[in-house]
């Protein structure tokens, strides 16, 4: 069985009260008697002092005095003249001595009782205190006071007995009788017995309770620790006190809050660490396929413009329209180099923080319909249905080639992903104090978890098709570093039938 501290505590205490009581009642019926007696003897000496010094001769002057004392003290109050006639007894006793007296030393009572009387005295005429005055008359001719524990044959009681001469030359004998005191002793161990047993009853039961009101907050810190060891920071202590246990509430509490803290922060830092680690590794991955697609597409235009110039060069075609074509061709891989190595540029940029915004006033409809305006040869070869939604008017404070850039990027991912229907709408309208641009195209949504990676650098969706139309990855993460730098929205959203991309622009003042 687990000995809890509060077991310990009652047991221990519990044990301590009985021990208590136990010690008690035997130093009582040890040595209770025998402080009894030394008491008596003490009261009897004070009383042989009090009648001295009240005693002028005449009993009948102090008789009041003497039989108070007498009947408050329950002690007999004997005196005789100098011949050992008695001048003052309030009591009266027979005039005949008893047949036999004698004295005993006053050790233990248990020695008077068993010890067997002597023979009778030969002096069976003289009375009890007559024969204390005739035993002890050497010490009290010497001025002495002489205590004696005897029996009266009499009666078969012992006295204590103090006999001597008064300062007149009278003999003065007080006694008190053994037996009661014998008695006020054993009424006295069997009260202590009864008051030690309840004691001890009453004091477990506060024990216990005590020991419950003790140990509760410990169980509760107790408590409190197992959850913190198993990383449960919920629980606190209700410090309620300001003693140690209270103290050490306040200490747990302190702990709890500092560990709740350094683990979370751990947690975070772990976290975030994860998070850097597996996006430096998607964006290492990215990296490696950026350089793959880089090498290609700068070894495909490379190799054109080589082959072509080296045509014109070796004046393979002669006539003036063959030799546009190879102009025509070389200029086309010659801006597709220009376009890589641009935004290869811009997403150095980016990374180093050297990316600026120069930023201006102008009509947002007008720069769109530019744009389309420059793109309108691309819709007719391709078939693509392309309008515009405007709310005409808006003015916008933003960088304006960088607007450009994010909507030729936007545009460019329309035209690369649009579908069979050929629809790509551009629209410009007033959200909340800003100018939302948003450009859409028929086509297939965007997978959800795939919402958010679009966005990061090198990623690409349709890694096959984006290859196809010589996309880098790195449109969208350049439009991202844009609105952010401007501290303004962008975002991708699934339509019905299709796909938008937005971003919004400061309304100027």
């Amino acid at each position: 069985m687990k000995l809890t501290i509060r077991k310990k505590l009652f047991w221990g205490m519990t044990g301590l009260i009985m021990l208590f009581v136990a010690l008690s009642q035997f130093l009582n019926s040890q040595f209770l008697e025998d402080y009894y007696v030394s008491e008596k003897k003490k009261q009897l000496l004070d009383i042989y002092g009090d009648i001295n010094n009240i005693y002028q001769g005449d009993p009948e002057t102090i008789s009041l005095e003497l039989e108070k004392l007498e009947l408050i003290t329950g002690i007999h109050i004997v005196i005789f003249n100098s011949n050992q006639k008695p001048k003052y007894r309030l009591r009266r006793i027979p005039e005949e001595p008893p047949l036999d007296f004698y004295t005993v030393p006053p050790p233990q009572l248990t020695d008077l009782q068993d010890s067997n009387p002597p023979p009778p005295s030969p002096e069976r005429k003289q009375g009890f205190e007559k024969k204390l005055i005739q035993m002890n008359e050497d010490q009290l001719k010497e001025g002495k006071v002489v205590i004696n524990l005897s029996k009266d044959p009499r009666i078969q009681t012992y006295f204590i007995s103090l006999t001597t001469k008064l300062n007149n030359g009278d003999y003065l004998i007080l006694s008190t009788p053994f037996a009661s005191i014998s008695e006020s002793v054993q009424i006295a161990n069997r009260f202590f017995l009864f008051t030690g047993l309840l004691i001890f009853i009453i004091g477990s039961i506060v024990i216990y309770f005590l020991a419950k009101k003790l140990t509760m907050p410990i169980l509760k810190l107790n408590e409190i620790a197992h959850r913190m060891a198993k990383l449960d920071f919920s629980q606190k202590y209700q410090v309620e006190s300001t003693d140690e246990v209270g103290q050490l509430g306040e200490s747990i509490n302190s702990l709890s809050t500092q560990l709740h803290a350094a683990i979370s922060e751990l947690t975070e830092a772990n976290q975030k660490l994860l998070k850097d680690i597996e996006r430096e590794r998607r964006i290492d991955e990215m990296r490696r396929e950026f350089i793959s697609s880089v090498s290609h597409e700068l070894k495909t235009p490379i190799s054109l413009i080589q082959g072509y110039a080296e045509g014109l060069k070796e004046n393979v075609n002669e006539d003036e329209e063959n030799k546009n074509f190879y102009c025509d061709v070389i200029v086309d891989e010659a801006n597709k180099m220009g376009k890589l190595v641009g935004e290869l540029l811009d997403l150095s940029q980016i990374e180093a923080g050297t990316f600026k915004l120069d930023k201006s006033n102008f009509e947002i409809s007008r720069l769109v319909a530019k744009v389309m305006e420059k793109y309108k040869p691309i819709f007719l070869e391709k078939e693509l249905n392309c309008t515009l939604q405007e709310e005409p008017g808006l003015i916008v404070s933003a960088d304006r080639f960088r607007t450009e850039q994010i909507i030729v990027n936007y545009l460019n991912n329309a035209i690369n992903h649009v579908d069979q229907q050929k629809i790509i709408t551009i629209s410009i309208k007033s959200v909340q104090n800003k100018a939302r641009v948003s450009v859409y195209n028929s086509g297939r949504p965007i997978s959800p978890e795939l919402l958010d990676k679009i966005w990061e650098s090198f990623y690409k969706v349709d890694k096959a098709r984006t290859r196809a139309y010589g996309g880098t990855g790195l449109g969208l993460s350049i439009v991202r570093a844009i609105q952010e730098m401007d501290n303004n929205r962008y975002g991708v959203l699934n339509r019905d039938g299709g796909v938008e991309f937005w971003f919004e622009l400061d309304i100027a003042a």
